[in-house]
C-alpha cells in the first residue's frame, strides 16, 4: 500500500496557446493540508482540475490510494471521495441549500415502487447534522440568493461533505473572503484535517499556508519549482520562488505632493434597496497626488459610497463633485467621460463582460470613440492594437492573447484587465475597490506601484480595501469607515495599524 494517498506523475496539460503543466509531479500523504502555492495563472487551478475530473491530462498518470485511476468526470471523482470547492462557486441561485447540496446525486427512494423521489425532509436533517459536526452552521432551507459568500462558501464545503468525500480540494479558498471570516475558514480547514480528511489548499496567500499546511509545492509558468516543508521555510523564500525574481514586501513610495481638491464628497448618504440608509452623512475631499484609503470592516458602507460615486447607486442626499463639477446626478457613462476610472469589488459582474474576447473587454471604455470606431463601425484594427498593447504593458496572461473568451482566464488574469484598462484612461480620479483580491504576492506588489505612479503623476486615488496592510501600505490619508459613518480622518503618518483597528470595529468614536 503506497503511503500517498494522491500521486500525480509528470502531468502535462496543454491548451491553445499554452502549456498550463509541464512535466510536472506531486505526492500527497493521507491526512496532511498539502498547499498549491504560485502566481495567476501558475497552473494550479488546471492541475487540481484534473484531479477532480473537469480535464484530462494530455501525458502522465494519476494514482489515488496507490491504484491507477482514469479520472473522467467529476461524478467518477465523487466516487473516489474526492471533493472540489472552485474559486468561483457552482451553486443554483434560487435553489435551497439542501437541493444544492444534494443536485446530481441519484435517487434512492422510489414512489410506487419505480419512480425515483428525493426526501426534502431527510436530506434537510441530514445537512443540519453534518454542518454541526463541521462546525459550518447553515439553514438547510435558505435560498443561496439570500446568503452572504461566506455561507455560499459553507455550502461548497458541505456538497463535498455529503457526498464523504475524503480527499477536499479548494480552490482560492479566502479570496472573496472577510479577513475574520479567513480566520474561521482556516478554522474549519484545520478540523477537517483532524476529522482524518486529506486537504489540497490552492492559494497564493503566504500568511495562509504558514498558518494551516503542511508541505507545499511551487508552480512558476507551468513547471513545478519545488516542494517544501512548511515550518521550515519563510514567507520570503516561496514567495520568491513562486514570482521567480525577488519579492519585496514593503511599498516605497516619495512623501506625496498634493495638488488641488479634485473630489469633494459632501454629506452624502446612500440607501439600500430596502430604502435603508448604509452610508450616512459622509464628507470627504480627495487632492490631486493623494492616496485617500478608506478602511472598515466588510459590510459597512464601503462599497456603497464607492458605487455612488461611480454612478452605480443614486445618492438619497448630499453632493459628489468631481473638479469643480457637481456630478451628482450624471450618468455613469457621463462621469466616466468628466474623469472617473472604476475598478469594482465583483470583477465577474460589474468589470467584465464574461463571454467578451480579451480585447472587447479591454476597449469597452473606448470602443465608442475614434480610432476605435467611426459612424457607428467598429475599428477592429485598432481595437486589437489597443488590446496587445495593454495585454504587454500589464502582464496579463492568457491562452489566445486577444481572442482568448475572458471566462477562461484566471480570476488574477482577469482583475489585471480589469486594472489595465481603467489605469489607461488616465483619468483625474481613480476609484480601487479590493483592487489585490484575489491577486499572487507578484501581482500586488505591481498594482500597489501602478497606484502610487498614478498618484505622482497628480492623480486622485481613492482606495477601499479590507486588507489593513494594503491600507497602511499605501495610503496618504485615511478614513475609517464603521456603519456607514466615517469615525476619522488623519494623515496615515499620525495613525497605527492597531488605532486604524479599533475604529473600524467602531471601539473609538472621537472627532475627525
Amino acid at each position: 500500500m503506497s503511503e500517498y494517498i494522491v500521486e500525480m506523475n509528470h502531468i502535462t496539460k496543454r491548451f491553445p496557446g499554452i502549456t498550463a503543466n509541464d512535466d510536472v509531479t506531486i505526492k500527497i500523504r493521507k491526512g496532511e493540508i498539502f498547499a498549491l502555492l504560485g502566481e495567476n495563472g501558475a497552473g494550479k487551478s488546471t492541475l487540481m482540475s484534473m484531479l477532480f475530473g473537469m480535464y484530462e491530462p494530455d501525458e502522465g498518470e494519476i494514482l489515488i490510494r496507490g491504484k491507477k485511476e482514469h479520472i473522467s468526470s467529476p461524478s467518477y471523482a465523487a466516487s473516489l471521495n474526492i471533493g472540489m470547492v472552485h474559486q468561483h462557486f457552482k451553486l443554483v441561485s434560487n435553489y435551497t441549500v439542501t437541493e444544492n447540496i444534494i443536485l446530481g446525486i441519484p435517487s434512492k427512494t422510489r414512489r410506487f415502487g419505480f419512480l425515483p423521489s428525493v426526501d426534502l425532509k431527510a436530506a434537510n436533517q441530514r445537512v443540519e447534522e453534518i454542518s454541526r459536526k463541521y462546525g459550518l452552521e447553515v439553514n438547510p432551507t435558505s435560498r443561496i440568493e439570500e446568503l452572504n459568500v461566506s455561507v455560499q462558501q459553507r455550502v461548497e464545503i458541505l456538497k463535498m461533505l455529503y457526498r464523504e468525500a475524503e480527499i477536499l480540494i479548494f480552490d482560492e479558498p479566502t479570496a472573496v473572503l472577510t479577513p475574520q471570516e479567513i480566520e474561521f475558514l482556516l478554522e474549519i480547514i484545520r478540523g477537517l484535517r483532524e476529522s482524518g480528511k486529506t486537504i489540497i489548499l490552492i492559494t497564493h496567500k503566504l500568511e495562509e499556508i504558514k498558518k494551516v499546511a503542511d508541505r507545499c509545492a511551487i508552480l512558476c509558468r507551468g513547471k513545478l519549482i519545488d516542494v517544501l516543508d512548511v515550518a521550515s521555510t519563510s514567507t520570503k523564500t516561496m514567495a520568491n520562488l513562486m514570482v521567480g525574481r525577488e519579492v519585496s514586501f514593503v511599498t516605497e513610495k516619495q512623501p506625496p505632493k498634493f495638488g488641488d481638491v479634485i473630489l469633494k464628497v459632501d454629506h452624502l448618504t446612500v440607501k439600500n434597496q430596502d430604502n435603508f440608509p448604509v452610508v450616512k452623512d459622509v464628507s470627504f475631499s480627495i487632492r490631486g497626488g493623494e492616496i485617500f484609503a478608506i478602511a472598515g470592516v466588510s459590510g459597512n458602507g464601503q462599497v456603497e459610497l464607492a458605487d455612488a460615486i461611480a454612478g452605480l447607486l443614486k445618492a438619497a442626499s448630499g453632493t459628489i463633485v468631481l473638479n469643480g463639477t457637481d456630478i451628482t446626478y450624471y450618468s455613469i457613462r457621463k462621469r466616466t467621460l468628466e474623469g472617473i476610472s472604476y475598478i469594482p469589488e465583483d470583477r465577474q459582474n460589474y468589470g467584465l463582460v464574461m463571454d467578451f474576447t480579451l480585447e472587447d473587454n479591454l476597449a469597452l471604455r473606448n470602443y465608442f470613440k475614434e480610432p476605435f470606431s467611426k459612424k457607428g463601425i467598429l475599428n477592429r484594427e485598432a481595437i486589437s492594437a489597443y488590446g496587445t498593447k495593454l495585454i504587454e504593458e500589464y502582464d496579463v496572461r492568457s491562452g489566445q492573447g486577444n481572442k482568448t473568451i475572458v471566462r477562461s482566464m484566471s480570476g488574477g488574469n482577469q482583475q489585471k484587465a480589469i486594472i489595465a484598462r481603467e489605469i489607461e484612461q488616465e483619468c483625474p480620479l481613480a476609484i480601487f475597490v479590493q483592487p489585490t483580491r484575489g491577486l499572487d504576492i507578484g501581482a500586488i506588489e505591481n498594482i500597489h506601484k501602478q497606484m502610487i505612479a498614478e498618484r505622482d503623476k497628480g492623480r486622485a486615488i481613492l482606495l477601499i480595501s479590507l486588507e489593513l496592510d494594503e491600507i497602511m501600505n499605501c495610503a496618504d490619508t485615511i478614513g475609517v469607515i464603521y456603519n456607514g459613518q466615517i469615525q476619522k480622518i488623519a494623515p496615515a503618518g499620525e495613525l497605527t495599524a492597531s488605532q486604524v483597528g479599533e475604529f473600524m470595529m467602531g471601539v473609538k468614536q472621537d472627532a475627525k
